[in-house]
């Protein structure tokens, strides 16, 4: 391997306005990480999952769509739209950190959330997939082709800006949050 290095999958957030699109997450070279939230029971068991109010999504205004979308090209028309796939982004029900120094005057378990937690979740998901051979292209082929399939949660309540999520992918969420390794 001297000299030779791995193509693998760069995966972006697709931003926490929700609702609007950021650059490198509209790069067709990109997967673009959209959000959710986590919904629990009373014993804090997963319940269910909805799109995240902050997720950003859309249509590029200037990156045409890749043939990888054609399968959704009568939602997105003639440029790249986004979020790819989505991780838990809610900051009220993201990732826990435990901080032992106090920043800003908070310290212990603390909850962090957007975006840019779901974009470097996925890529662990999709490093520990044995993806990291994979380029972008060859990831979002596979993301497109589990559309519809058990391979993903397919997210169906909640809303970002003006779009809703609905059955299929949508502009708050893409083909849904992940289900194991499968497609990624």
């Amino acid at each position: 391997r001297c000299g030779r290095t791995a193509a693998s999958a760069s995966i972006a957030a697709s931003g926490d306005t929700g609702g609007k699109t950021i650059y490198p997450g509209t790069s067709p070279y990109v997967v673009a990480a959209g959000g959710t939230s986590v919904n629990r029971d009373s014993k804090g068991f997963f319940s269910s999952e909805t799109g995240w109010s902050g997720s950003g999504g859309g249509s590029s205004s200037y990156e045409s769509r890749p043939s990888y979308q054609g399968i959704i090209a009568n939602i997105v028309g003639d440029y790249r739209g986004v979020p790819d796939f989505s991780f838990d982004a809610n900051p009220s029900t993201g990732v826990s950190v435990y901080d032992s120094t106090s920043c800003q005057g908070l310290s212990g378990w603390l909850t962090f959330g957007g975006t840019s937690v779901s974009s470097p979740s996925l890529a662990g998901i999709v490093n520990l997939a044995g993806s990291r051979n994979s380029t972008s292209t060859n990831e979002l082929i596979m993301v497109y082709g589990g559309l519809g399939s058990s391979n993903f949660r397919d997210i169906t309540s909640g809303t970002a800006g003006s779009y809703s999520a609905i059955s299929g992918w949508d502009f708050v969420t893409g083909v849904g949050s992940n289900q194991g390794f499968d497609g990624k």
